[in-house]
């Protein structure tokens, strides 16, 4: 077999990478070379491939150490059956192209996971090797490492002090999903690597006797990512099951990454890939919990299914199955309940409890600052609107529905 070129190796596992959904650096530490002091930074902006929370635009060499892996998930392309090309990447040649692609503003930092080689220990030094190596050689730019969740704590912990972000992929909502398609991964260990991380940030953060830190460790924090739809699990599996990890271990985020037919499948997964729609109501919806202090119950429980409705977000699914809780007040009502509009974001009800300080709001002026007045009219009163009978109209719903062809075939 002809030795591969690092071009053929990087096409091959930035490919394989492209199923990992985790990109965002919100909560990074800043750092930056500008005074000359090392290479890159955390803070800058070159091209985009991922928005951070606060409007920053990052981009990442996202790519996997080495596609080969001991385990066989059947729903992993990179699986041991799986019949694809393999490749691996020595630990100098990824700290060799984190930097040349630096230094040419491809990216501003590094997106690192790998499969599973030789045991986890030896999977999680080569990749910890890899980011020591690039912090040793100055690099300042924002590294996401993927961990191995059997890999041993004190590996987990060099790993947590040279990146920014550690993740840990549960990968399905539910133990006996994981059991059936995962079968040589344990759920309860991957909690307890979660945890583990945990309490070593939580350590680390604690100032010592002397006032003084041990260092930063993770500071970007950690995350996870769920797939959609490779098994039978409701809207409500997944959202109970990130809503519990949010609580149990402080992730920073949940991904949901709707499962597409991969090249070589297994016989065991469903042949159709649900819709993406379905990956964007999870996100909408989590938000829903974590930043407008909904109930789990109050989202997922509308035909009692479990699912989410993919013809409307869910706060406007809420409000049109909670018509007695409007019309709201905009002049007059407190933030929690002006959360709850339909069309309204954090930013627009803190926009507009600022601005009706100075008088009474109309529609016009909730437009200005960014509202969606057209998703909120329904289910408010301002000082030039009242939405009378329309709460009660049979047909509210389908105002908002967009009308589908009907299919043919």
């Amino acid at each position: 077999m002809a030795k591969m070129t690092i071009q053929e190796k990087l096409a091959i596992l930035s490919d394989a990478a492209k199923y990992d959904a985790s990109c965002a650096s919100s909560g990074g530490s800043k750092r930056d070379s500008r005074k000359g002091d090392g290479l890159g930074s955390t803070t800058g902006s070159g091209i985009c491939h991922a928005y951070a929370p606060d409007g920053r635009c990052i981009s990442l060499l996202k790519i996997l150490m080495t596609n080969f892996c001991e385990f066989d998930c059947a729903y992993c392309i990179n699986r041991r059956s799986s019949n694809v090309r393999r490749a691996r990447f020595t630990v100098d040649e990824v700290i060799w192209l984190t930097e040349e692609f630096y230094r040419r503003n491809y990216i501003e930092g590094l997106f690192l996971s790998s499969g599973i080689i030789r045991s986890p220990d030896y999977t999680m030094e080569e990749m910890v090797r890899i980011v020591e190596g690039l912090r040793a050689r100055g690099f300042r730019g924002y590294v996401h490492l993927k961990t191995i969740p059997d890999a041993s704590p004190d590996l987990i912990e060099r790993a947590g002090l040279c990146a920014d972000r550690l993740s840990i992929n549960i990968e399905l909502p539910r133990d006996a999903s994981i059991k059936a398609l995962a079968p040589e991964k344990d759920a309860g260990e991957i909690r307890k690597a979660m945890g583990r991380v945990r309490l070593q940030k939580e350590d680390f953060d604690e100032p010592s006797h002397t006032g003084r830190r041990r260092g930063k460790f993770a500071p970007a924090g950690q995350s996870t990512q769920m797939i959609v739809g490779a098994d039978d699990a409701t809207d409500a599996d997944v959202l109970g099951s990130a809503n519990r990890m949010y609580g149990a271990y402080g992730l920073k985020r949940v991904y949901y990454s709707a499962f597409s037919p991969i090249p070589d499948a297994s016989e065991v997964l469903p042949l159709k890939d649900p819709p993406l729609l379905r990956e964007h109501r999870l996100y909408q919806a989590d938000w829903l919990l974590r930043y407008y202090d909904f109930g789990l119950d109050e989202i997922v429980n509308r035909d009692g299914k479990g699912m989410l409705d993919l013809d409307i977000d869910p706060k406007l699914s809420w409000a049109l199955q909670n018509r007695g809780t409007f019309p709201v007040d905009v002049n007059r009502a407190p933030r929690e309940t002006l959360l709850r509009v339909p069309g309204f974001g954090t930013k627009i009800v803190d926009r507009i409890l600022k601005a009706r300080r100075a008088g009474a709001l109309g529609l016009e002026d909730i437009r200005r600052m960014g509202g969606r007045v057209k998703a909120a009219r329904p289910f408010v009163t301002t000082k030039d609107h009242h939405p009378a009978g329309l709460l009660d109209e049979a047909a509210l719903r389908a105002r908002f529905v967009k009308p589908e062809q009907m299919e043919l075939f």
